[in-house]
């Protein structure tokens, strides 16, 4: 199958992923679910001759060198793609997530209202967080739009690679790509004060000097947004913590028990009418909160959230029996995302 129709039949399935994979014919995941297109297999030649097709000659060549590649892609008046390209057992590989062209808000992605208060705030640290594939891009920038259209302010994003398209509103925006606008997160971090920002979106904490470089621009006056690869929010301040040598680590809790000021764990679910469910934990860095992670207490931090409901924190556990309740997902499939299911 010709590509650009093979991503445009995903886009048409409402898929979320397209692979391309030597050896077997296409493959589409709808609803976490993956799904064998009917059609010949890929050869090595033919998914190379396909991939190649959505490369630059610069793309191409990078891509030979690094053996690794991560580029956008946009159909016009189809959709837009995050695509990664990759060798596996020698041969060219494909996976490309579907990315609707609508800007998603956060009252249809059924977010808390408490995160709107969040993205009021003049500075801080606001993380997104979850396993791969569970929506932290499109929970990311609904906040963004959110901010767009309610506020008087200078946005920036560094991503990797760009995946909504934002129009200016209320606010002003630059997206920075990975690649193309900037060497590395490092040195897109490394220079963005000077460019006169109020909010700053980094696509992904992905290493020490990302994660860094961003506390410190929480802690300069700035409202940030970020991602991180974590399932709870007491982990998401672990992994931080931890990303440090010992010598900085109590320097680390410092800073992160001032500068952080909520984080939103999320997870997808199959929901029960058809469709993808998002449930989520919130955590607000309120008083407790803060001296727990400045003492190193930090697995005491999921009682803090148990017991202030009253604030709009919530546990991924009662957020799974609320989504059961309202009859968004089966109990069965909630049972499996909980860490105490037998409370269901």
């Amino acid at each position: 199958m010709e590509i650009l129709s093979l991503f445009k039949l995903g886009v048409e399935k409402g898929a979320s992923d397209i692979h391309i994979i030597v050896g077997k014919p296409p493959v589409i995941r709808i609803d976490g679910v993956l799904n064998e297109i009917e059609g010949a297999a890929f050869t090595r030649g033919s998914a190379k001759e396909s991939i190649y097709s959505l490369l630059t000659s610069f793309q191409q060549k990078l891509f030979e060198t690094d053996r690794e590649l991560d580029f956008s892609y946009e159909i016009k008046n189809v959709s837009r793609f995050r695509v990664n390209i990759h060798f596996e057992k020698e041969s060219p590989g494909l996976v490309a997530r579907i990315v609707s062209t609508t800007v998603p808000i956060l009252d249809e992605l059924l977010m808390p209202q408490i995160v709107k208060k969040f993205l009021k705030m003049r500075e801080g640290l606001i993380l997104v967080t979850g396993p791969t594939g569970c929506g932290k891009s499109t929970t990311l920038a609904a906040m963004i739009n959110e901010i767009n259209e309610t506020r008087n302010c200078h946005i920036i994003t560094l991503e990797d690679p760009i995946e909504f398209l934002f129009t200016a509103k209320k606010s002003i925006i630059r997206q920075r790509q990975l690649g193309n606008d900037m060497k590395s997160f490092k040195e897109g971090l490394k220079h963005v004060l000077r460019q006169d920002p109020n909010v700053i979106m980094v696509g992904e904490m992905r290493d020490l000097e990302s994660i860094a470089a961003t506390i410190t621009l929480a802690e300069t006056g700035h409202l940030v947004l970020a991602t991180l690869h974590t399932f709870s929010a007491a982990q998401t301040v672990d992994r931080i913590i931890d990303s440090f040598p010992p010598y900085q680590q109590p320097q680390v809790r410092l800073q992160v028990s001032i500068t952080l000021r909520a984080i939103i764990s999320q997870q997808l679910l199959r929901g029960a009418r058809g469709g993808r469910v998002s449930s989520r934990e919130i955590l607000i860095n309120n008083n407790a909160v803060s001296n727990l992670i400045r003492e190193n207490k930090i697995a005491q931090i999921k009682t803090v959230i148990q017991t202030s409901a009253e604030e709009g924190m919530i546990t991924m556990d009662n957020d799974l029996k609320r989504l059961v309740a309202e009859g968004l997902v089966d109990i069965e499939d909630a049972k499996a995302h909980m860490l105490n299911p037998d409370q269901l």
